[in-house]
């Protein structure tokens, strides 16, 4: 049997970086440890460690059902992750085309306003 939880931290740091989740693990208190094992087992322990699909589909997925949904306070993190999952600045913006097309303009440029915010902290660029 396979320990999800270890399976997901590991893929949870190959993904977002030990800096991230060492800054997680910190700020972890009794009340939100049970659904921090519950994300560290199920979305990274079960889905992205699932090999089925590769890192960089994955983070372009992830990014799509974010903005498609408007759960915008998670994008930097993913936005920042595209660099150990190997999705590129032209993938994420095909990305939010596609959203702008099957979910709403509206919700696709708000997400691509904060991806040029992202990426330009990360390296000066769009």
């Amino acid at each position: 049997m396979v320990d999800k939880f270890n399976a997901g931290m590991s893929i949870r740091r190959q993904v977002l970086g030990d800096n991230h989740v060492d800054k997680s693990l910190v700020q972890k208190t009794k009340f939100d440890e049970p659904f921090q094992n519950l994300i560290t087992e199920s979305a990274w322990g079960t889905v992205w460690a699932n090999g089925t699909i590769s890192l960089r589909e994955r983070s372009m997925l992830t990014l799509a059902l974010l903005a498609a949904t408007g759960d915008f306070d998670e994008i930097p993190m993913h936005i920042r992750a595209t660099k150990n999952t190997g999705a590129s600045m032209e993938d994420v913006r095909e990305v939010f085309m596609h959203v702008a097309i099957y979910a709403g303009v509206p919700k696709a440029n708000h997400a691509i306003k904060i991806a040029k915010k992202i990426y330009k902290e990360m390296d000066g660029a769009p």
